[in-house]
């Protein structure tokens, strides 16, 4: 069955991270995306325009030269066609193309022109290089991150390009076009990754606020300062992920590790968090990984195996889930999130750039031949 955008057209504008993302997440979800290559573009980093590019999946290809009229007629007409369009320059780039917002929204004022950058559209930083390590560092979320005693930590990079652009970029198309389907106005999504990291940590502006959150790292209760809330070593090098925050899931930890407790007084006496979290760590590391994971098997203690990639993707949940899946050989997450009635789908791996041109123009009620 089709998916729950069927039947929306977006144009996306071939480029890196998260407008790539937020395109399959749309693609996914049963929209019908097209990517427009530059002609001759090498790539930019490894595997892209490979099976292995995972975030090129379910999406067909055109190649178009962007300076030449006669290609540039054809993306005003696919334009023109289309729902939706996706980009991810440095601000200024599309309107030296002479496709910038005020041109394509002009001519065609339902379309919904999603802008994905680093910085945003406007501001002192818009025109400046980064990515998302720059990007979180600039919220404040990345200075909450890692312990006291240790600069804070790379993490990959899901927090601002993916998670505050890519899924921001799409949350913010569907309800551009949802709002351009009841008063036929379109308009642009400027998703900056600055942005959307920032909504991201919304809570924890809260919890400052309200004066239940220092900023002190290691001394929170969700930054790793809470020994029931954090990693521990065990003794094969493997890890445990432990996180009984609520009270009746701590007295299950602390029953199932025959521990006392009268010493294990959860929240109430922050202070004594780090001695205790000393006695967890040298507990867990007397037994391997999987000692521990079988100790808590079927209890609400929220103690679980951290796994690596192989062990995710065959790990029984997720296979009961079907939440990986095999493309042309690459295995990889599957669509999400799930729909009762209009199930999600990838219709197929990665394109090579400008395999589908003719295709896509007849598809779109253009004649291939202007392809030259």
């Amino acid at each position: 069955m089709p998916g729950p955008l069927s039947g929306l057209r977006i144009v996306e504008m071939v480029g890196l991270g998260p407008a790539p993302f937020a395109a399959m997440m749309l693609a996914d979800a049963g929209a019908e995306v097209i990517r427009i290559h530059q002609k001759g573009a090498r790539a930019d980093i490894p595997l892209m325009n490979t099976r292995f590019d995972v975030l090129a999946r379910g999406r067909r290809s055109l190649a178009l030269d962007l300076k030449a009229e006669a290609d540039l007629g054809v993306m005003r007409d696919l334009i023109a066609r289309a729902d939706g369009l996706i980009e991810g320059f440095r601000p200024g780039v599309m309107e030296r193309l002479g496709l910038g917002p005020e041109p394509c929204l002009s001519a065609h004022p339902r379309l919904v022109y999603g802008r994905m950058t680093g910085w945003g559209q406007e501001g002192p930083l818009k025109d400046a290089a980064g990515h998302d390590l720059n990007y979180l560092g600039m919220t404040g979320a990345l200075a909450a991150m890692g312990p006291a005693d240790a600069p804070p930590p790379v993490p990959l990079n899901l927090v601002a390009d993916f998670g505050g652009g890519g899924m921001l970029m799409a949350f913010g198309m569907v309800a551009a076009l949802l709002a351009a389907k009841t008063t036929g106005q379109g308009q642009v999504v400027d998703a900056a990754m600055t942005d959307g990291a920032a909504l991201l940590s919304a809570m924890f502006w809260g919890f400052r606020a309200g004066g239940m959150w220092s900023d002190a790292r290691g001394a929170n209760l969700l930054d790793g300062g809470a020994y029931f809330y954090g990693t521990y070593a065990c003794a094969d090098g493997k890890f445990l992920a432990v996180a009984p925050v609520e009270g009746r899931f701590h007295r299950i930890l602390i029953e199932r590790l025959g521990l006392d407790a009268a010493d294990f007084t959860h929240a109430a006496d922050p202070a004594a968090w780090g001695k205790l979290r000393a006695r967890l760590a040298a507990l867990f590391l007397s037994e391997p990984r999987d000692h521990w994971a079988a100790l808590f098997a079927g209890t609400d203690a929220c103690v679980t195996p951290i796994l690596d990639w192989d062990e995710a993707a065959a790990h029984p949940h997720a296979q009961a889930r079907g939440a990986f899946v095999e493309i042309d050989g690459v295995t990889q997450p599957a669509p999400a999130p799930r729909f009762s009635a209009t199930p999600s789908a990838v219709a197929h791996g990665p394109a090579a750039p400008g395999a589908d041109g003719p295709a896509i123009l007849t598809d779109w009620g253009l004649n291939p031949a202007r392809l030259g």
